[in-house]
């Protein structure tokens, strides 16, 4: 059974940093895509970042130069770096991978990212 196990997330001031990690397991494929979702209360899940097995990164502009996509592809694991954080970054943070050949759409539970002073 593939499961995405993610940590990190938390509380930060305005202007800080944290790094939310997502770890896929039960799977011997390794994810053609992994990336980050984010849903604010009252609004829909949205990307945030993603990044293909060859490295290719896709951000929202709303991040872009302050949130930083990578992955470790032998370890089936994907870090979302985010410095700068405002108060509108703060949601129900999700990793998602997609799995090759059609094995599917994997989702973590979500990890909480509040930006509050």
């Amino acid at each position: 059974q593939v499961q995405l196990v993610e940590s990190g997330g938390g509380l930060v001031q305005p202007g800080g940093s944290l790094k939310l990690s997502c770890a896929v397991v039960g799977s011997i494929l390794s994810p053609s895509v992994m990336g980050w979702y984010r849903q604010a209360p009252g609004k829909q899940r949205e990307l945030v970042a993603a990044i293909s097995s060859g490295g290719i990164t896709n951000a929202a502009d709303s991040v872009r130069g302050r949130f930083t996509i990578s992955r470790d592809n032998a370890k089936n694991t994907v870090v979302l770096q985010m410095t700068n954080l405002k108060p509108e970054d703060t949601a129900v943070y999700y990793c998602n991978a997609i799995l090759p050949l059609g094995n599917g759409n994997y989702w973590g539970q979500g990890t909480q990212v509040t930006v509050s002073s």
